[in-house]
This record gives structure tokens, C-alpha cells and sequence, in this order.
């Protein structure tokens, strides 16, 4: 069938099956927040609704559309699986959360490409069907930009592992099933040569998962602790010392799909409307900005468009990743920038005028996106080497065993 003639089916489809499984709709107008406020249950609540929604739609051949026939999916073009896309943004009520955006288009698309074939039969499945959710465990208390400096231990015992370590900034590890963990297997190589990935079960003795409160209010991140977990040697993702190459794949897909979150938080419409209700729509700063914001939305809309040529063409992942990555944390703040010169003082209290206090929340969740995913100093570093050909960033560790580059930022610090 045409692209019009799937568009009117899918659209029909969504529109019945949301009606079918009483997901009601709960668009606020005035909700603007980068990062959710949901209490542990209500966060339960919504994994759930998605759990279901998830695998309604593979049974009826929606819920992988871009993917290969052969672990589930419909084997169908990425502009087919844009067009549902947009459907079900538009028609769907259930709001986005992370964890299920991780696990389908960072971890799932990471096992499909490294996993060994037993891999691949355990999870893809569960994953596709939502039955199985998974998160990064990457970064660390001494490595977040600096990924390759990881020191979560994995130390070989017969055919196991037994990890110890500790990993932070974690989204959605208090809901998630299994994990995705690079943790440093040979602290005698140098930092990026000595890592191995892992698939971790969340369950297993020894994991303990704490959330961490941020100032916008929710819980999204965690901290997560490792005592000697044992895990077998099967769920090892791909070959010894290769974790910097599969932390590199995932981080690649995250990029990839940075413009899918181009709609979290505030938009021009709702700033734009704030402005008028306060009456400030005229005055020749506000509009400045209004109209950097909206500059900004458009290019996200160009980033989208680039994405799916991308797709179509079947092309790698690439450095321009970081490009649409910066340009959107830009746009973010952006829109934090506009809110603090319409509202003035209004953004720190309820005042009571409807669609102003909202903006609190994007104020204090924004400035989370320049470091998430990398942070703007990492982004800008690969945009410069990667695709400019600049000369790389002078390295004091190249060369250097990990193990001794400790021992030198210890004694430096001493």
C-alpha cells in the first residue's frame, strides 16, 4: 500500500485501540517540565501502560516497524515507521518515558548488531514485546564525560564474572529489568583498551539501586551499586577489552536519536501564549527571543527530516549526532532564557495566573540536558575531530595504563 494508504490504517488503528484499552487523554497545556514529578507509583503505573501498549501494537505489526523480519519486526522502511510515529504522538495520550526509549532504540539495536545468537533469541524478543526493559550503567562518580575512565571492576572467576563497582546518573534504573554495564576488565591496559560490556540482570544478589531526587522534583536518575555480583560469562556483550567499541555503538544510537526528544519541554506555542496572557507579547526583547526559540524549533524539524534521509539510505550513525545534540540542548535554553524575562519574578511563585509557575520546572530541568547523553564540551569535541578534521585534544594519558593513570591523579591530588 501507499505511504497515505498506511498512514489512514495506522491512524485508524491507534485511534481505536487507545479508545479499547481506556487511555485517557491528559494533555496540560501548561505542562513544560524537561523531567518528570512522578511518584514511584504513578511511574509503575505509566511503564505499565506503555508495557501493554508496547505489545498491542507488535501483535498487530506496529511495534517494530523499521526492524528486521527475522527478530519480530514488520521489515518495512524508516519513513513507514516515521509516519506511525507521528500518528501515535499525535492520537496516543501516554506519556514518553525514558527507560522504554532506552531499551528500544539504544540497548535493543546494540544486542541486534554485537549480541552473540543466544543473545539476540533472549532478549530482542522480550525487549520488542515490552516485557523487558534495560538501562546504561556507563557512567561513574569519576567518569562521566570521560566515560573511558571507568573502574567498576569485572574479574574473571572460572566461566563467570564477579563486578564491583559503583554507577550513577542512571535513568530508569529502579524500573529496569537488566543493564547495560561497561565495567574495566584489565586495569593493565590503556583506559580505552581495558573494558569489556556486559548485560547484567538487576535482580542479582548484590545490586542495590538508589534513586536520586533532582531539584526539579522526580526521581529519574539513580545510583547503582555493585557487590561482587556474579554473572555468567554468556552475557558478556561482545569480545574482552571491545566495551569501549560497544559503549561507542550505543552512545552512536542515542545521537542518532537525540531529535526524537525535540518536543521535551516548553515550545514556542506555550511561550508565545505565556507572553500574551502576561501581556508582554509586544515588548521588543520578549520578541527577540521568541523568535530564537522559534528558529530553533525549526531547525529540530530540519534535524528530524535529516534523520529520516538518514534511515532511508540506511547509513551508520555518524558525528552529526552531536550536531542535532547541541543544537538541541541550545534550543532548551533557548526557551529557559525566554521564560526568565516573560515571567520575571512570576517563575518562582504561584501567582495563581494560569501557565506561568509551569515554567519553574523547565527552568531547573533544562540545564540536566548539557550534560546528559554527553556533555557539550564532549559533543563539541567530536564535532570538531570527527567532522571538522581538527586536531585531537591533547591527551597527558595516551599510552598511559589505566592503573597508572590512577596512581598519577591520586598523587597529583594529594
Amino acid at each position: 500500500m501507499s505511504l497515505s494508504e498506511f498512514e489512514s490504517r495506522a491512524r485508524a488503528w491507534v485511534v481505536e485501540n487507545v479508545a479499547r484499552l481506556g487511555f485517557d487523554r491528559v494533555d496540560d497545556p501548561y505542562d513544560v517540565a524537561v523531567f518528570h514529578d512522578l511518584g514511584f507509583d504513578e511511574e509503575k503505573a505509566l511503564l505499565d501502560q506503555h508495557r501493554v501498549w508496547q505489545k498491542v501494537k507488535l501483535e498487530a505489526g506496529y511495534g517494530a516497524l523499521d526492524w528486521p523480519e527475522e527478530f519480530g519486526g514488520a521489515g518495512l522502511g524508516a519513513d513507514v515507521a516515521e509516519a506511525f510515529s507521528r500518528i501515535e504522538n499525535d492520537h496516543c495520550p501516554l506519556r514518553p518515558h525514558e527507560l522504554f526509549s532506552v531499551t528500544m532504540h539504544l540497548i535493543a539495536p546494540t544486542i541486534r548488531l554485537l549480541g552473540t545468537d543466544g543473545q539476540k533469541r533472549e532478549f530482542l524478543p522480550a525487549m520488542l514485546r515490552g516485557d523487558l526493559l534495560a538501562c546504561q550503567l556507563f557512567s561513574e562518580p569519576e567518569a562521566g564525560s570521560d566515560l573511558a575512565n571507568v573502574g567498576t571492576r569485572a574479574v574473571r572467576d572460572g566461566d563467570d564474572w564477579v563486578i564491583t563497582g559503583q554507577k550513577v546518573w542512571t535513568s530508569g534504573a529502579q524500573f529496569a529489568d537488566w543493564g547495560e554495564l561497561i565495567a574495566r576488565t584489565d586495569p593493565d591496559q590503556p583506559k580505552h583498551a581495558g573494558m569489556t560490556a556486559f548485560l547484567i540482570p538487576l535482580d542479582a544478589p548484590g545490586v542495590e539501586i538508589r534513586p536520586i531526587r533532582q531539584m526539579s522534583g522526580g526521581s529519574s536518575f539513580n545510583e547503582v551499586f555493585l557487590d561482587r555480583v556474579r554473572i555468567p560469562d554468556s552475557l558478556r556483550l561482545g569480545g574482552i577489552g571491545k566495551g569501549w567499541s560497544v559503549a561507542l555503538t550505543t552512545l552512536a544510537f542515542e545521537r542518532e536519536g537525540g531529535s526524537n526528544s525535540a518536543n521535551v519541554g516548553g515550545q514556542f506555542d506555550q511561550l508565545l501564549a505565556t507572553a500574551r496572557t502576561l501581556g508582554r507579547d509586544t515588548d521588543p526583547r520578549v520578541r527577540e527571543l521568541l523568535a530564537r526559540v522559534y528558529l530553533r524549533q525549526k531547525l529540530a524539524q530540519v534535524d528530524v527530516l535529516r534523520d529520516r534521509q538518514a534511515r532511508e539510505a540506511d547509513a551508520a550513525p555518524t558525528a552529526v549526532g552531536s550536531v542535532r545534540k547541541i543544537q538541541w540542548v541550545d534550543k532548551l535554553a533557548a526557551v529557559s532564557e525566554a521564560a526568565r524575562i516573560i515571567l520575571g519574578r512570576d517563575l518562582v511563585a504561584d501567582t495563581g495566573v494560569p501557565g506561568t509557575f509551569g515554567w519553574n520546572a523547565h527552568v531547573l530541568g533544562a540545564p540536566g540536558y548539557s550534560i546528559a547523553g554527553g556533555s557539550d564540551e564532549i559533543q563539541r569535541n567530536i564535532v570538531a575531530e570527527r567532522l571538522l578534521g581538527l586536531p585531537a585534544e591533547v591527551r597527558v594519558d595516551r599510552g598511559v595504563t589505566w592503573r597508572e593513570a590512577r596512581a598519577r591523579a591520586a598523587a597529583a591530588t594529594a
